[in-house]
């Protein structure tokens, strides 16, 4: 009894709003720490004199972390909670901001990067899971994308950071130091944060998981009782491993997880986001008028993404994808067209970044917010932990690939070809989604999770009439 008052008291104290906050906090820290090094390294490459090959691992240091603290923290929370995890990320975002500040010189920067890399797979793979875990099945989609919205708003901030910053000697350790403040900031609030009513239940806690849902669900006071039975039904089965995430109940799942998680980083949109200075320079925009564009298009973004979130839960996640795949694509292939002709023409310089924003546009509010809203989703919950963080290690893999692979293929194919490649990828994943994704929208995790046992059930008994009729 007296475990299961202390927990109350806590959880009277917040609100749904403060718990939706600071779920998606990390994503701010998420998105500055991955855009905040397009302007730092320019000013570290000239003060620790690096070379070619120690600017690219400054800059994936990140992407290498990122893989590791994805891989690792899935395993974690499925063992010791959601809420204890977002605290170590809080502290790891905290160690790697101000390690990197204070780096003297390119392996301690390196090391540093990599620690922060770690909180930001973290993030990646825990927040989604946290707030869909945490949100009523029909605002799932629109709380679980404020995880994105808050990846827009640090990559915006980082942006702003970086132009606001660059005119200081040592302005790159202040760029890269920043981000100590709101991870300090998530720490202290995810002290007051509640633990997933999914993990409470797993952790025979029931009492404090439904206070949670009551929190949650305000509204709609009616749907926790029937909530709390169907989570401690799905929570009776026993928590799997690798063997059952490569099963066949959780096959479809990962198809999917794995699926969205490549497509979105195979469709370009980190090449553009990430090289958007450089595609502007390259059609006739000045590096001054380059940086503030860079700034515009990530206000755009946070707006993009922000009505993203409005209509998460009133559009079908699988219309959304397709919708987005298709404006990638067509937006892709306009830049492409642009950039063969923009050398000669202003006219063609501007279509070229119409097209591009139009892009990232179609991106933010689709792909962008879907993909990690549908991998906490689509996941049973006895191994949802470790099924979102192999989708986050797949993502981040991708990532780094298409990454490292940019430059060297911008060499060879140049951007106005580069790009069509791109485009044929954003038409292949419409394929993909109408092939292999199926629909959450309005539906209830555990509900998501029967269909599953429904179809793995209506698949064993066809085989076994197959093979009767043999």
């Amino acid at each position: 009894m007296e475990n299961s008052s202390k927990p109350q008291v806590k959880i009277h104290k917040v609100s749904a709003g403060f718990v939706y906050f600071f779920g998606a906090l990390g994503g701010l820290l998420f998105g500055y720490d991955t855009g905040v090094i397009s302007g730092a390294i320019l000013f570290i490459e000239r003060q620790l004199h690096l070379d070619s090959w120690q600017q690219g691992w400054v800059v994936s240091a990140v992407l290498l972390g990122a893989i590791l603290g994805a891989a690792v923290i899935g395993p974690m929370s499925d063992r010791f909670g959601r809420r204890k995890l977002v605290l170590l990320s809080a502290i790891i975002f905290f160690v790697g901001a101000i390690g990197s500040a204070f780096s003297p010189e390119f392996w301690t920067l390196i090391l540093s990067r990599i620690i922060l890399g770690m909180a930001v797979g973290t993030a990646s793979a825990l927040i989604p899971t946290y707030l869909a875990e945490l949100s009523p099945a029909d605002k799932r989609g629109s709380m679980s994308s404020l995880f994105q919205l808050m990846v827009m708003t640090g990559i915006f901030l980082a942006y702003v950071t970086n132009y606001g910053l660059s005119g200081f000697y040592t302005g790159w350790r202040w760029m890269l130091g920043f981000a100590a403040v709101p991870a300090a900031l998530l720490f202290f609030g995810a002290l007051i944060l509640p633990e997933s009513p999914r993990f409470l239940v797993k952790a025979n806690k029931p009492e404090e998981a439904k206070q949670i849902l009551k929190i949650m669900n305000k509204k709609n006071p009616g749907v926790v009782d029937s909530e709390l039975s169907d989570i401690k039904e799905q929570a009776a089965i026993k928590s799997g491993g690798w063997k059952e995430l490569f099963g066949k109940l959780v096959r479809p799942s990962l198809v999917i997880g794995v699926g969205l998680a490549i497509f979105q980083q195979v469709t370009g949109c980190n090449t553009v986001l990430y090289y958007a200075p450089t595609i502007f320079t390259d059609v006739g925009f000045g590096v001054s008028a380059a940086l503030i564009a860079h700034i515009g298009i990530g206000i755009f973004n946070v707006i993009v993404t922000a009505i993203a979130v409005a209509i998460m839960d009133k559009i079908d996640r699988r219309k959304m994808l397709n919708i987005g795949a298709m404006g990638m694509g067509v937006s892709l292939l306009v830049m492409s067209f642009a950039m063969k002709f923009s050398g000669q023409s202003l006219t063609a310089g501007v279509i070229c970044v119409i097209a591009l924003t139009i892009y990232i546009a179609f991106f933010s509010a689709t792909w962008g917010s879907v993909m990690w809203v549908m991998i906490g989703e689509v996941f049973p919950l006895n191994i949802r932990g470790l099924g979102n963080s192999f989708s986050s290690v797949i993502n981040w893999s991708a990532n780094m690939i298409v990454s490292l692979t940019f430059p060297p293929l911008l060499d060879f194919f140049g951007t106005g070809s580069l790009f069509i490649g791109y485009a044929v990828l954003c038409f292949a994943s419409i394929w993909f989604v109408q092939k292999k994704v199926f629909e959450t929208r309005n539906r209830s995790l555990e509900d998501i999770e029967e269909t599953l046992r429904s179809r793995m059930a209506k698949s064993d008994a066809k085989n076994m009439e197959a093979h009767s009729n043999n």
